[in-house]
């Protein structure tokens, strides 16, 4: 099969690579559909180490089941999945918590085994526990609109979600967004969809912004750093966000988010941490009384409401992908998500 694989920074190929077979009795094999590149792919783009064999990568799909171990019993051959970005048993406590991406039992995708989804075929191990069919959809006459959405389930809408569920988004609270990628505008459409009365968007570009507004964002801030602290306390007449959704990972992000905070609120962070330790004294989380929440999004836990949503035509979060390509052109993907060229691409096999 065809298979993307990196081979240090920048160097991303499309490789020929051994088709995937049962492992164990619990795997099913799968059929993609559609997968994409993320943001998150991007920091092993600008960091991974040179190899000379490369190693698999991607982390979101949407699949036809091909084949399934001798114990599966809630996916068979034909159905049509979505594939969370985490690999789980769901029945475990932690799962049962509603936590599938810290399952004692689970794992993640972008390694040689189970291997990555930026592929033709995939093996997802757990597949009772990790995988949930989208009923009375054929993929094959399905809209690239529908496609599209139904694939941001994979990660990018839920993990949106996930910020604002963990900040308690409710009735009534002024929320701040801070990144304008996918899970950042995703943010916005999930904090809009749980009651938030008022979104500040923080975005320095204008086609971002237009969908985030769209989506539900009443103010768009383009300053930076402290000037953008600055300018939200000013929107919220000094008292500052109910929630901090952080969508970003990196420290500039973090400090805006116990900056703008409001006594008392919580930032909830979704975007992967590029930096080891984070301010929690007097002059960041401890003397406004503010919470720190958040964590890798268990799209699990989320996914049969959401994807009753996305059919019922509740919410179109696939307007995130901008562009979309064949597998054999994946590394341009990469390089116009870098550049900025595009907001998300989805990869065609």
């Amino acid at each position: 099969m065809k298979a993307t694989y990196i081979f240090g920074a920048g160097d991303i190929r499309v490789i020929d690579a051994p088709d995937p077979s049962i492992v164990h009795p619990t795997d099913a094999i799968v059929r993609a559909v559609r997968s994409c590149v993320c943001g998150s792919d991007l920091h092993y783009y600008h960091g991974e180490r040179p190899s000379e064999t490369g190693r698999p990568i991607g982390h979101e799909m949407i699949a036809v089941v091909e084949e399934v171990g001798a114990e599966v019993r809630t996916v068979q051959p034909g159905d049509f999945v979505v594939v969370p970005f985490a690999y789980s048993d769901n029945t475990c406590p932690t799962c049962l918590d509603g936590f599938q991406t810290s399952c004692p039992h689970g794992g993640f995708y972008g390694s040689f085994d189970p291997g990555g989804l930026q592929a033709e075929f995939a093996r997802i191990p757990l597949a009772d526990g990790s995988l949930v069919k989208v009923p009375d959809v054929d993929p094959a006459a399905a809209s690239e609109e529908l496609l599209g959405s139904l694939l941001t389930l994979s990660d990018v809408y839920l993990t949106g979600h996930h910020a604002a569920f963990m900040a308690q988004v409710s009735a009534g609270h002024t929320v701040a967004v801070i990144g304008d990628g996918a899970v950042g505008l995703s943010a916005v459409l999930a904090a809009k969809q749980l009651g938030a009365e008022r979104i500040i968007l923080l975005s320095h570009h204008a086609d971002r912004a237009e969908l985030g507004v769209e989506w539900g964002a009443t103010d768009v801030v383009s300053e930076r750093g402290d000037d953008a602290v600055a300018r939200g306390m000013e929107l919220t007449g000094g008292q500052g966000a109910h929630a901090v959704l952080e969508a970003v990972g990196h420290m500039p992000a973090y400090e805006q988010s116990y900056g703008i905070v409001r006594v008392g609120g919580v930032i909830s962070r979704v975007g992967v941490p590029q930096y080891e330790k984070a301010p929690v004294g007097f002059g960041s989380l401890f003397g406004k009384n503010a919470r720190l929440a958040g964590g890798p999004a268990p799209v699990r836990a989320y996914l049969e409401p959401a994807i009753r949503q996305v059919l019922d035509g509740d919410i179109n979060p696939g307007r995130v992908f901008t562009k979309t390509v064949d597998l054999a052109d994946i590394s341009t993907a990469y390089a116009d998500m870098d550049a900025r060229r595009e907001l998300k691409v989805m990869v065609r096999p």
